[in-house]
């Protein structure tokens, strides 16, 4: 497309023959348009009449001048969420009782996203598209509230609350921060301090900075495309996000946006970009990484619609390029530097105070911060009607025959339910990651239209995945084996964070991560906030459409007794246990035959995650296929029942769990002692319910019943995990702390075996028999040895254990 670069006297020339531009140039309260801006909004208009998206240059003029006005709006009702409980239509001042007794906002933050988010909705208007969009700080929520507030881009419950007039903005100030709750305890009001799922078009809430720069470039399919606000504070805390271009790729991934909010400012200091040569030297790493910066006036929403118009067109350009041979990937991705101050449009910008409330008091009490609020808020004022005229300018959805911005596609992901491949059972020992290894290829080759992606921090290969990398490929530019390709569905980097968070994003699509247990704890925070999202997502009756997937916990604890104690910890599955059981499954599949039978429900299930703990070394078949079926239905089985007065019952939950429990059963039932044993596949199944959600994914009281009856009233479990962490969920069947023991990982290891890590962690065979005896009040030299009975209690040979 042919580039005009108008001079200033052209500029000036123009604005003769076209009033519209005229007045544009004149800006709206403390919105200014600098020469560059003004050149470059000259010649987007003329590209947009040129390409036939606009009838004029005039209607472009008037759009733009529109947003104008609605940025000083979104402004002026930002600093009124924070301080004020109403608005004055009229623009007269603010008296003290109309004022907040605890004012509270992120309000700096907002904003500077007020242009931002203004502008990705003029453009949206100004191409007749709807783009999806995503905030990293969702702390900003409120520029993205007000603004879908005044522009009517709400869901029906929003709508409903604040929808009507001046009596719906004012219900809004007074929600914001209002902290009130329900009588169910839930939230009160369709709004919150983040991004949440009453925030219209949202995907992430933005809590944890530095999420967003990973998932990002991962999200849109071919066709879609997403603008993507970041934050210049992450950036500096979040470097994964440098590798943006090594995954990028045309063939399976829409335009992805990425613009930089660059107010200078962290909560409580100044950022390294806040400085001249801080910023100039982030535009020279950023070059060295692959990324094409462009630098812009963040103050002026102009300026953001002419930046991200250029950034389409750059990529666009590259990637017809690098079809044409005349580049190759990674292609630069177009990066915009928004420059601003932080809390820019309000008192106190630039300081640190704007962070949160930037005036110097509270102006419900403090006249001189009443009257700092209503002058500054004066410039912004826009009359109803100048509102309207605005609104109906950028409006345009019904006449452009286009979805409502919190109906994109990015918001709304429910692809289709996957065709099943054929399962296969064995009944020889083997890895249990064997069974994911071939149940994802064939899967994938099954649902050609569903993307896939895997993240891979480790190796594929020790993980026993050598069919998902021969198959999939690690993606690369350039490919040194042909376990690589420039096309490879699987993301490889020595960053957890960076390859859950590229699957975590890939929500049209089929997805695997394995990592190492001990390291997947690197992952938590991002886990954690798109497993409460969703949540938050189905308590508001519009549940997760994205397809479940098995976030895989191997090279486990009691496996990497080899590896110093960093690399034996419990934590990953623990922490997600403690998530709600209906998004975030906690599963131990003991062999390859549970492992298969789970798979179709995991990859059938939508907004859910499973954390599945598996073993990587071969294991013994303990579950025939139809076992295997109804342990995935159950959560649990009867594995082994012996007749007896007074039977124990033993439940065990992990692989070489079980292994341990059945051993210490066979000698049970030499002593002719009765017992049974329960495989615990999924403990969360077995909780007490914290809700009514959670209630209809847990084991019904029939089934509770029949697994672990009262008449057992002696228990034994050995857990993969923590006991503490397994008791306290499951008090339900471990109801009488006297007659219970829960043996497992004690935080004990180091250079070890197998066994050695059993030993150590008074987790062995041999220990399950001693629980036994305590428990039927006799000596342990009932069921052991004498000489087992010594390395039992840490006085003789362990080996004779072994």
């Amino acid at each position: 497309m042919h580039q005009i670069l108008p001079s200033q006297a052209d500029l000036n020339e123009h604005a003769k023959t076209e009033p519209a531009f005229a007045q544009w140039q004149k800006g709206y309260g403390p919105i200014e348009h600098t020469a560059e801006t003004q050149a470059a909004v000259y010649r987007l208009a003329h590209q947009l009449v040129q390409t036939g998206k606009q009838p004029d240059l005039s209607t472009v003029y008037r759009m733009l001048r529109a947003l104008d006005k609605i940025t000083a709006a979104g402004m002026s009702l930002v600093v009124h969420m924070t301080y004020a409980n109403k608005i004055h239509l009229d623009g007269s001042p603010l008296t003290a009782d109309e004022f907040k007794v605890q004012p509270e906002g992120h309000t700096g933050g907002a904003l500077n996203m007020v242009p931002g988010y203004a502008a990705y909705m003029a453009l949206n208007a100004l191409t007749g598209e709807t783009r999806g969009w995503l905030m990293g700080q969702g702390h900003s929520v409120a520029a993205i509230e007000a603004l879908n507030v005044l522009l009517g881009n709400l869901h029906p419950e929003q709508e409903a609350a604040y929808g009507d007039g001046e009596e719906g903005i004012n219900r809004l100030l007074q929600d914001f921060y209002s902290y009130a709750i329900a009588a169910d305890g839930s939230m009160a009001a369709p709004l919150g301090s983040h991004v949440n799922p009453h925030t219209a078009g949202g995907i992430i809430e933005g809590g944890y900075l530095g999420f967003a720069e990973l998932q990002y470039a991962h999200m849109p399919l071919p066709g879609e495309k997403l603008v993507a606000f970041l934050s210049d504070g992450a950036a500096e805390e979040q470097r994964g996000s440098d590798w943006i271009p090594r995954w990028w790729r045309a063939e399976d991934c829409g335009p992805a946006l990425p613009i930089m909010i660059a107010n200078g400012r962290r909560i409580e200091q100044r950022t390294e970009l806040g400085t001249l040569e801080g910023l100039k030297g982030f535009q020279r790493h950023l070059r060295g990484c692959g990324f094409d910066p462009i630098e812009f006036d963040g103050r002026d929403p102009a300026a953001f619609v002419c930046t991200i118009w250029e950034m389409e067109q750059r990529l666009e350009r590259r990637v017809q390029e690098k079809n044409s041979g005349i580049l190759s990937y990674p292609l630069p991705i177009p990066y915009g530097i928004a420059e601003s101050t932080k809390g820019f449009g309000f008192y106190g910008d630039d300081e640190n105070s704007a962070h949160n409330l930037p005036l110097p008091g509270n102006p419900h009490t403090d006249e001189r911060s009443r009257e700092l609020f209503n002058t500054h808020v004066k410039p912004l004022y826009v009359s109803p009607e100048d509102m309207r005229e605005a609104l109906a300018l950028l409006n345009t959805h019904q006449q452009q025959d286009r979805v409502l911005e919190r109906d994109n596609p990015l918001a709304n992901r429910h692809p289709k339910t996957p065709v099943q491949p054929e399962l296969h059972y064995r009944d020889d020992a083997c890895s249990t990651m064997a069974a994911i290894d071939r149940y994802f290829v064939d899967l994938v080759a099954a649902n050609p239209d569903l993307r896939p992606r895997v993240g891979n921090p480790d190796e594929l290969a020790s993980n026993r995945l050598t069919g998902v990398l021969k198959a999939l490929r690690h993606r690369v530019s350039e490919p040194e084996s042909e376990l690589e390709a420039v096309d490879g569905d699987i993301i490889t980097v020595l960053n957890e964070e960076a390859v859950v968070s590229a699957c975590l994003a890939n929500r049209a699509g089929l997805n695997l991560v394995a990592s190492y247990e001990a390291f997947c704890v690197k992952m938590l925070g991002a886990v954690r906030q798109n497993l409460i999202y969703a949540r938050q997502q189905k308590e508001i009756g519009r549940p997760a459409g994205w397809l479940g997937w098995p976030l895989v916990a191997t090279s486990h604890t009691w496996e990497n007794g080899k590896n110093q104690q960093s690399h034996q910890d419990t934590t990953f599955c623990e922490a997600l246990l403690g998530e709600m059981n209906d998004v975030s499954r906690v599963l131990f599949p003991a062999d390859h035959n549970s492992m298969l039978a789970l798979l179709p429900q995991i990859y059938t299930a939508r907004g859910q995650i499973s954390c599945v703990v598996a073993a990587k070394r071969d294991r013994p078949v303990y579950f025939t296929q139809a076992q295997a079926e109804q342990l995935a239905n159950d959560g649990a089985i009867i594995v082994e029942e012996y007749e007896g007065a007074d039977p124990l019952l033993l439940i065990a939950n992990g692989s070489y769990q079980l292994e341990q429990v059945l051993r210490a059963g066979q000698r049970l039932q030499e002593a002719e002692m009765g017992y049974r044993i329960v495989y615990l596949q999924e403990p969360g199944r077995f909780r007490a319910p914290r809700d009514h959600w959670e209630l209809e994914s847990l084991a019904s009281n029939e089934l509770v019943e029949q697994l672990f009856p009262e008449r057992f009233r002696l228990r034994v479990l050995l857990t993969h995990m923590r006991p503490e962490v397994i008791r306290g969920h499951l008090w339900t069947i471990l109801p009488n702390a006297n007659s219970t023991y829960v043996l497992g990982y004690r935080n004990r290891g180091g250079t070890l075996d197998e066994f050695g890590m059993q030993f150590v962690n008074r987790a062995c065979w041999g220990n399950v028999l001693a629980a036994c005896a305590r428990l039927q009040d006799l000596p342990r030299t009932a069921l052991l040895t004498i000489e087992e009975a010594a390395a039992v209690a840490g006085k003789g040979d362990p080996q004779i254990l072994r």
